[in-house]
């Protein structure tokens, strides 16, 4: 199957198709009957995903630059193009993404009872949006796909969320939304003044932007246009102390819901860190306040969500607090602007789109049995649903960095990476694997072990095949990428490695010529 896929020519309409097949998929689950939907959405789903397997072999990350190149005129007057592209980096972000929309959709099946049209036509937009910020190579259609996902979140959880769903929704949407807001007055200040220094030529282009993020004039105002951006991603990672709207979402999240706003939606804040924010202006990232800052930040995070996660009865709301802890490290590593922090960040973002989705999915699917996530409430799982208990410890041992399991990995080289340039950062944060252990470790004692002493325990089902079906997926990740992670490794290093080099002035913006910082372009 891999040599069929790589002889496929995806250079011309792979990228545009898993932007808008999505779109039609949604068109036609909406005017479907509620019997049909949900099986119209898992094969629109399960098809973008066979389609999106294809850029595994398809696409030549060796160089770290983008690959499958598409520029297509869509407001010329304006300077805005339909501008697409993928490199390593946005190719493992791009397959996370489609693997975990279909298993979203099989997993909803018997949560979802209401309005089930409209909730999987929204899965399908957002989708598109997902992706769409992944790959899109024009600051105006970036900033488009990034607001298209939002409307689509905010009504899944304000539909078809908890009790205080509307509360969640709303707070969801404010925040995002300020974000982007301070990001798109960003992108219209730099659009004015690469026009003034290119000759009066406007572009939302990408690597025209870049090109010009360093000029003296940009220069006078880059820490103001780096704030706008560092707001906007800060807030979607979260990085504490911008993390409040999170617990919230989550709890009040369908299930579906959380796990892509953990496993997809919290990534593009770091991702846009890597590709925007940081390259565009990396004299400002790299200064001594900026990095003092953001590396405290990512340190109290991983040391706060943690121990807040701690004393959480909640169980969905310990694990939304275990993201803010996981992501920190990512945070940790960018800034570290090491190979191996780089390649760490992205293995940490990678391996907590598994474990924490399978996480989600899971507490789903015991609350799909007993209606409630109170810790307290169960006990003695492991004598009544053994497969679900074993799930669950597996998934968990990842969740802390069991090496062997995903977490190690990313984790490790994070530490690795920041350790000879921020040791004592390094060292503090290292408490948080400390902490994870603890947490985690005490909820699977109170849930699985303990007495069985709550008769509505004794009569709960085990897991069935629809809900193994979407476990047994997230659960071949989690140990392929424990013990065999070169694949994925080796896939974004070379992209890693160009983005280190962007942080220090060695590339041409948009070319693949290496140059000596300072030399003329």
């Amino acid at each position: 199957m891999s040599n069929f896929l790589a002889s496929i020519n995806y250079n011309s309409w792979i990228l545009h198709v898993l932007l808008v097949f999505p779109l039609l998929g949604a068109v036609a689950v909406f005017l479907s009957p509620a019997a049909l939907a949900k099986r119209l959405a898992f094969a629109v789903t399960l098809l973008e995903f066979l389609l999106s397997l294809g850029l595994w072999w398809s696409v030549n990350t060796s160089n770290g630059t983008m690959e499958l190149m598409q520029t297509i005129p869509w407001i010329p007057q304006w300077g805005i193009s339909y501008a697409v592209g993928i490199d390593g980096i946005s190719l493992t972000m791009v397959l996370l993404t489609t693997m975990l929309m279909p298993l979203c959709v099989l997993g909803s099946f018997a949560a979802i009872t209401e309005r089930e049209p409209g909730y999987y036509a929204l899965l399908l937009v957002l989708t598109t949006g997902m992706i769409g910020v992944f790959i899109a190579m024009d600051m105006f259609l970036f900033y488009v796909f990034w607001e298209v996902m939002l409307v689509p979140m905010y009504f899944l959880i304000g539909v078809w969320g908890g009790k205080n769903r509307l509360y969640a929704a709303l707070k969801f949407f404010i925040y995002t939304m300020a974000g982007s807001l301070l990001m798109l007055v960003a992108i219209l200040v730099m659009v004015r003044v690469a026009a003034v220094m290119g000759d009066g030529k406007v572009s939302f282009s990408y690597f025209h932007l870049l090109q010009y993020a360093q000029s003296p004039i940009m220069g006078r105002i880059a820490p103001w246009l780096f704030l706008a951006f560092f707001l906007a991603f800060a807030i979607k990672v979260p990085l504490f102390p911008f993390h409040t709207w999170l617990p919230d979402a989550h709890v009040e999240a369908p299930t579906a819901g959380s796990v892509i706003l953990a496993s997809v939606l919290l990534k593009m804040g770091t991702y846009g860190f890597i590709r925007f924010a940081i390259p565009f202006f990396p004299g400002v990232a790299f200064s001594t306040f900026v990095t003092n800052t953001v590396v405290t930040l990512a340190v109290i995070g991983v040391v706060y969500g943690a121990l807040v996660a701690m004393v959480q009865p909640d169980i969905k709301k310990l694990v939304a607090y275990s993201s803010v802890s996981h992501l920190g490290f990512a945070v940790l590593g960018i800034w570290a602007a090491s190979v191996q922090g780089v390649q760490g960040a992205l293995m940490v973002m990678i391996g907590h789109g598994f474990s924490t989705g399978a996480l989600f999915f899971l507490i789903g699917m015991i609350y799909e049995r007993r209606h409630t996530r109170e810790i307290n409430a169960y006990g003695g799982l492991a004598r009544v649903v053994p497969i679900f208990s074993l799930i669950l410890t597996v998934v968990a041992l990842a969740s802390i960095g069991l090496p062997g399991l995903n977490g190690f990995v990313g984790e490790f080289l994070v530490l690795i990476g920041s350790f000879r340039i921020y040791p004592y950062a390094t060292g503090i944060a290292t408490t948080g694997v400390i902490f994870a252990a603890a947490y985690m470790l005490w909820a699977l004692q109170r849930i699985i072990f303990n007495k069985l002493d709550k008769p509505a325990n004794e009569v709960i089902p085990d897991l069935n095949r629809r809900e193994l079906a979407v476990l047994i997926p997230l659960l071949i990740g989690i140990v392929w990428m424990g013990l065999y992670p070169k694949p994925v490794l080796d896939k974004i290093e070379p992209a890693a490695r160009r983005y280190i080099l962007m942080t220090k002035g060695l590339v041409v913006p948009g070319d693949d010529v290496i140059r000596t910082k300072g030399a003329s372009q």
